[in-house]
């Protein structure tokens, strides 16, 4: 779900705007107990004074592709497998998180006043050295520290930025993070190969028993990427293929439900597969875990819980956070003729972040070849 990530945002106290933070990010106490994203993800008590998403409506382009500031949580996120010239191979993942701290702004005589707080996540994976880094950053919607805008299209966070380069349509769009104390970054121009999907229904997605525990959503499910990669400080050309998923609510999870499973596939055959299973606190599969099937042409099809199987079949546990990971899996889709092995290309692609989670780079084997990426939420 995406990457659906996190509710993360969620965990941006107020205190945390009083300006910004930047953490580089390779360790993390061991953990206690496995986390419950519903505590961040779920209905609150003043839920129903921000706006809900309750069902399906039309998406407005380019509005749709800037914020939405009267929702709770909001994503801009974006993952990619990248390869340079010699072969080696890196991923990586640039997340712009929006919350909403309060359902309206307060008057206050400031110009640092707001009620939007900002997160960001960026990690590049370098493949073939074995290393994951990662950084996280804070700041507030004010002075313009971090915010969106449309007519172009532009969300920041200090200087990392998604931004296009013309005054209606996305693409070409650009992606730029550097975080010198992590020696990571990367510069990149995505085009889309493919319009993009609505999931869910007609982009209302449903996560939960409530019918207002559901978000918008929409990806951009295969992406040309190329520009350069730093690993380390070291600069590389690279090209490769990118996912892009947007995602708006106010509250998306139900109270029994414990975290995600969430799987980005780009196959060889030219289609892409994006499925989630919702994990429940008793272990279970819940039946609002859903997906999609996005054909060469980009014709699409939804699919339910009924429609995948997902099987672990070998875990990690993280030295850093004692947390396990199922990092190999078999996916099959039995009506699709899709029997898959999905494993991760570098067991240690943990996030060691505000809320702990599992994002990396995946190669696909089967009955069709390919890459993704891979996140886990709520070990």
């Amino acid at each position: 779900m995406d990457p659906g990530l996190l509710g993360l945002l969620g965990l941006l106290l107020g205190a945390l705007i009083i300006g910004g933070v930047r953490f580089g990010l390779d360790h993390a106490g061991p953990a206690a107990e496995a986390q419950n994203l519903a505590e961040v993800m779920g209905p609150t008590a003043d839920a129903d004074a921000f706006a809900r998403v309750t069902g399906p409506r039309p998406l407005e382009f380019p509005a749709d592709h800037g914020a939405h500031p009267d929702h709770r949580t909001e994503w801009w996120y974006f993952t990619g497998n990248l390869t340079a010239a010699n072969g080696d191979a890196y991923g990586f993942q640039l997340t712009l998180f929006r919350s909403a701290l309060a359902p309206s702004m307060a008057e206050r005589d400031s110009d640092w006043a707001t009620r939007q707080a900002w997160m960001g996540h960026f990690a590049v994976t370098d493949l073939a050295a074995g290393e994951h880094r990662a950084a996280e950053r804070y700041q507030r919607g004010a002075l313009g520290l971090a915010g969106a805008s449309v007519r172009p299209v532009r969300v920041w966070l200090d200087d990392w930025t998604i931004e296009s380069t013309g005054p209606e349509a996305l693409f070409p769009l650009t992606l730029r993070a550097e975080d010198r104390g992590v020696g990571i970054a990367v510069d990149l121009t995505l085009t889309a190969d493919k319009p993009h999907v609505l999931q869910g229904d007609a982009g209302y997605s449903r996560k939960g028993a409530d019918p207002a525990n559901a978000s918008r959503y929409y990806s951009y499910t295969r992406l040309a990427a190329g520009g350069e990669v730093a690993f380390a400080d070291r600069r590389t050309s690279v090209s490769g293929t990118a996912w892009l998923d947007r995602e708006w609510s106010t509250s998306a999870l139900d109270a029994n439900q414990q975290g995600w499973d969430w799987f980005a596939l780009q196959l060889e055959d030219g289609r892409d597969l994006m499925v989630y299973r919702l994990r429940r606190t008793d272990g279970g599969t819940d039946p609002n875990s859903a997906g999609i099937l996005v054909d060469p042409d980009g014709g699409s099809r939804v699919l339910d819980s009924d429609d995948f199987r997902l099987t672990p079949q070998r875990h990690w546990q993280s030295p850093r956070t004692g947390s396990r990971y199922p990092v190999a899996w078999r996916l099959q889709l039995p009506d699709e003729g899709l029997d898959l092995q999905v494993e991760a290309r570098l067991d240690d692609q943990e996030m060691p972040t505000t809320v702990r989670y599992w994002e990396g780079s995946v190669a696909v084997e089967g009955t069709a070849d390919g890459v993704g990426y891979l996140e886990m939420t709520g070990y």
